[in-house]
C-alpha cells in the first residue's frame, strides 16, 4: 500500500453514478459507491488508493451553475496537499463548461485533475463508465499531467479546449483546436510537447463569487433582430459571448443591431466574438461584417470555445478588473485555453 498514489475521487452526480427510477436514470446517494464496490479491478495492486467524496445534494449536470464550479474547486483546493492527483466525475450534458471553469478557477495546479463520467450508468451491462472510471483513475494518479483534463472515450483532452460532439456516441467530447494531450490505447499515451506549463507555485483558489457575475451567450441566426440582442444586454449583465458567423461575422447592414453593441460596450459591457463553427479561429479583419462589430466594441475570442470564453469572463468579472483589462486578458492565454499569434 505505502508506495501507491492516492487520489481524491469527487463525485458531482452525472449518468455514470445514477440509478434507474420510475421517471428515468436520477442521481441516487451512496449508490456509484455501491457500484464500484462491485468492481475488483479497482482493488488491483496497479491502480492507486482513492477516497470517495460526494458532493450532496447529487446533480444531474443539466443543475449545474457556476456556484458548483467554485464548491468543486474549493473541495480540491481542500485536500491538494494529501492527495496526488483529483477525479472529478460529472455529468456530460455540461462537462465540458466545468472542464472549461476549474483550470480558470483552479490556476496553477500542478496535479492531474480529470473530469470524466459516462453515456451509459454503471449499473448498466454495456457502460462506457467501467472503462472511463478505470482509466481516470489511473490518469489522476500521473504526476507529468500538471492540468485540468476531460478524459472519454479513448482521449484525454484539455480541459479548457473541450466541447462535447455527441449525445449518443461514447466518443462523445472533441478538441477541435487542439490535439488531444494522450490516447487511452493497449498503452496510455500522453504527449508531453502539448502539456500546459503552469505557472511557479502551488494550486490557487479564484476567490471571486461567479454566481453574483451576469454572464451570457446569444448564437446569431440570419433576421435576428436588435430587441433580441438589446435584451440579452441589459443590465445587470457584464459580459456576453457572441457567437457569430464564419470567421467571426455579424450583420453590418443592420445599424440598430450594431448601435446597441455599441451602447453596451461604452457602459463597460465585455463582448467576446466566437465562431459557430467547431474548427478555425475569430478574425474580425477579413470581412467587413466582422470590422463591423469590432468597430461597435467586441472584441475577438480567437479560438476560444464558447464553453471556455464564459468561464473566462465568469471569472474575470468576478475579480475586481476594469472592463479595459478584462478585455485585455480575454485575448491573452492563461492556461491553454486559446491560440494567439
Amino acid at each position: 500500500m505505502g508506495g501507491r498514489k492516492r487520489v481524491y475521487l469527487i463525485n458531482t452526480g452525472g449518468t455514470i453514478g445514477m440509478a434507474r427510477t420510475a421517471d428515468g436514470y436520477a442521481p441516487a446517494q451512496g449508490f456509484l459507491e455501491a457500484q464500484m464496490r462491485r468492481m475488483p479491478e479497482l482493488a488491483d495492486a496497479s491502480m492507486p488508493e482513492f477516497t470517495i467524496h460526494e458532493v450532496a445534494p447529487l446533480l444531474d449536470s443539466s443543475n449545474m451553475t457556476p456556484h458548483n464550479w467554485v464548491q468543486i474547486a474549493q473541495e480540491i483546493h481542500r485536500h491538494y496537499d494529501e492527495y496526488d492527483g483529483f477525479l472529478v466525475l460529472h455529468g456530460t450534458d455540461t462537462m465540458a463548461y466545468t472542464s472549461s471553469a476549474l483550470p480558470f478557477i483552479l490556476r496553477n495546479t500542478r496535479k492531474p485533475i480529470i473530469v470524466t463520467g459516462s453515456q451509459i450508468p454503471l449499473c448498466e451491462i454495456r457502460s462506457d463508465g467501467r472503462e472511463n472510471l478505470i482509466t481516470g483513475l489511473l490518469l489522476a494518479a500521473e504526476s507529468e499531467i500538471p492540468e485540468v483534463c476531460l478524459f472519454f472515450g479513448d482521449r484525454v483532452l484539455r480541459g479548457c479546449r473541450a466541447v462535447k460532439t455527441s449525445a449518443r456516441g461514447f466518443d462523445a467530447f472533441d478538441s477541435p483546436n487542439y490535439p488531444p494531450l494522450g490516447q487511452a490505447g493497449i498503452d496510455i499515451i500522453i504527449h508531453r510537447e502539448r502539456l500546459w506549463r503552469p505557472d511557479a507555485g502551488d494550486a490557487w483558489l479564484h476567490e471571486g463569487h461567479l454566481d453574483a457575475t451576469s454572464v451570457g451567450a446569444l448564437r446569431l441566426f440570419p433576421g435576428i433582430a436588435a430587441r433580441v440582442l438589446e435584451n440579452m444586454l441589459m443590465p445587470p449583465i457584464q459580459g456576453l459571448v457572441l457567437e457569430t458567423f464564419g470567421v467571426g461575422n455579424g450583420p453590418d447592414q443592420h445599424p440598430e443591431f450594431l448601435a446597441v453593441l455599441q451602447r453596451a460596450t461604452d457602459r463597460g459591457v465585455v463582448v467576446v466574438n466566437c465562431t459557430q463553427c467547431l474548427r478555425g479561429a475569430v478574425s474580425m479583419g477579413d470581412y467587413a461584417t466582422g470590422a463591423a462589430l469590432a468597430k461597435a466594441g467586441v472584441i475577438s475570442g480567437h479560438d476560444m470555445t464558447t464553453e471556455a470564453a464564459l468561464a473566462k469572463l465568469y471569472t474575470l468579472l468576478s475579480s475586481d478588473l476594469s472592463p479595459a483589462e478584462v478585455r485585455r486578458r480575454m485575448g491573452r492565454s492563461a492556461c491553454g485555453e486559446l491560440t494567439t499569434a
